[in-house]
C-alpha cells in the first residue's frame, strides 16, 4: 500500500437543461480531518452530504469544498429588496448637502447594490432529485479526483523519504565507526595530559586520574544512541513499506531521531563525531519536513 500525500486539488463539473455547476476540491496539511463546504445561498442541504463522503475517504488534512452553482437566463428572475430601498428613500429625503434639496432618484436607488437581486424560480425546497443526484455525483467524482492526486504525490513522497532513510542510516554506521575509536582517542589524550601533570606536579594522584579517564570515557559513550537510532532506522523502512495511514506515526519517529542526534552530539569528544552528528540533525531535519505532510 502506498502513501498518501495531505496536499492535493481536484476539479469536477456537471450540467442540467438550466443549470450548471463546478466542484472544486482542495486540501493541505492538518494535525486531524478538517472539513469545509462552501455552497450558494439555498444549497445549505448539501453541506452534510459534503462533509460525510470526505470523512469516508479521508483521515486527516484540511479539506475546502466549494460549489459554484450558474443558472441560465430563463431560470432567473429578478426582484426587489423593499426594505432596502425604503430605508434608502427616508435616507436620502432630506436632500443633499449644497444642492437643492430634491427627492431622490428611483432610477439611481435602483443602482445600489442589493436593492435588486436576482432570484432563482427553483428554490432549495423545489430542486428535483435528478439534479441534486447529479450535483452530489460530480462531488464524489471530484473527491476521487483529490483522492487519486494525494495518492500519486503520496508516491513521490514515499521514494523520496525512502532515499532519506537510507542518507540516516549511512551517517549512523558511519558515527558507530568513529565512536569505536573514541576510547582509543580518548586514552591518548589522557595519557598526554597525565605527563604533563606528572612532570608539573611530584603529588599528582596518578590513581584518582585514572578514574576521571575511565568516567570520561563512559560519559562520551554513544554505542546506545547508534543502536537507537538504527533501530529508529529499521521502524520507519518497515512503516514506509507497510504504507496507509502512517503519518502520526513517521512524526513521532523523526522526534525520536532527533532526541538521539541531539544527545549523540553532545555526548561527542571527536570533532569528526560532531560533524557527523551535525549532518545526521539536518538529514533528520528534512526527513521530519516531509513526514509533515503525509496522512
Amino acid at each position: 500500500m502506498s502513501l498518501s500525500s495531505m496536499t492535493g486539488y481536484a476539479r469536477a463539473a456537471g450540467q442540467e437543461p438550466d443549470t450548471s455547476w463546478v466542484w472544486e476540491v482542495r486540501s493541505v496539511n492538518g494535525k486531524s480531518l478538517d472539513l469545509r463546504v462552501r455552497v450558494p445561498s439555498g444549497w445549505e442541504w448539501l453541506d452534510p452530504e459534503a462533509r460525510s463522503r470526505g470523512q469516508k475517504r479521508f483521515n486527516r488534512g484540511s479539506f475546502v469544498m466549494s460549489l459554484d452553482v450558474r443558472r441560465s437566463p430563463g431560470a432567473q428572475s429578478m426582484q426587489v429588496n423593499t426594505d432596502l430601498l425604503e430605508e434608502l428613500i427616508r435616507q436620502c429625503s432630506g436632500g443633499v448637502p449644497g444642492t437643492a434639496d430634491e427627492p431622490p432618484r428611483l432610477d439611481v436607488l435602483l443602482t445600489v447594490r442589493g436593492v435588486v437581486e436576482p432570484v432563482d424560480e427553483k428554490t432549495a425546497g423545489q430542486e428535483d432529485d435528478a439534479l441534486r443526484a447529479a450535483v452530489i455525483a460530480t462531488l464524489d467524482e471530484a473527491l476521487e479526483g483529490l483522492r487519486a492526486a494525494r495518492g500519486e504525490e503520496g508516491a513521490r513522497l514515499q521514494t523520496l523519504l525512502t532515499e532519506q532513510v537510507t542518507a540516516i542510516e549511512a551517517l549512523c554506521k558511519q558515527a558507530a565507526d568513529l565512536a569505536a575509536a573514541q576510547p582509543d582517542a580518548l586514552r591518548e589524550r589522557v595519557r598526554t595530559q597525565v605527563e604533563m601533570l606528572i612532570e608539573a606536579s611530584a603529588t599528582f594522584d596518578e590513581a584518582r586520574l585514572t578514574q576521571e579517564a575511565a568516567l570520561l570515557a563512559a560519559k562520551a559513550d554513544v554505542r546506545e544512541e547508534i543502536d537507537r537510532l538504527l533501530a529508529h532506522v529499521a521502524a520507519a523502512r518497515d512503516l514506509l513499506g507497510k504504507g496507509g495511514v502512517v503519518g502520526r506515526k513517521l512524526e513521532f519517529l523523526s522526534q525520536e531521531f532527533n532526541r538521539e542526534a541531539n544527545t549523540l552530539c553532545s555526548k561527542s569528544a571527536d570533532i569528526e563525531l560532531t560533524r557527523v552528528g551535525l549532518a545526521l540533525k539536518a538529514a533528520i531535519d528534512q526527513f521530519r519536513e516531509q513526514v509533515q505532510n503525509i496522512e
